[in-house]
């Protein structure tokens, strides 16, 4: 299963009406948390009713729990925009 599979399974759990995932490495090529292969920085768009009534930090934190030990190897940057259905940028 690859990284960018994996996440996605992980976050199904919060049920995401929406889900955006960019893998970005290849524009830290050289920075200190880039690897040869990738699937170290992602960017992140979902959109889920679990976020309705939460503010930013909560949702990050959800998002943090689903993902679990990925958030440490191979994951070292992921950018969110977590949203709730109907939301402005949903």
């Amino acid at each position: 299963m690859s990284v960018a599979d994996d996440i996605r399974r992980r976050l199904g759990a919060l049920a995401p009406l929406r889900m955006e995932l960019v893998d970005e490495s290849a524009k830290h090529a050289g920075h200190a948390g880039a690897a040869p292969g990738g699937n170290t920085h992602w960017n992140l768009t979902i959109v889920s009713a679990a976020f309705s009534g939460k503010p930013t930090v909560a949702r990050h934190r959800m998002i943090y729990q689903a993902l679990g030990e990925l958030m440490q190897n191979p994951i070292h940057a992921l950018a969110i925009r977590a949203h709730a259905p109907g939301e402005t940028d949903a």
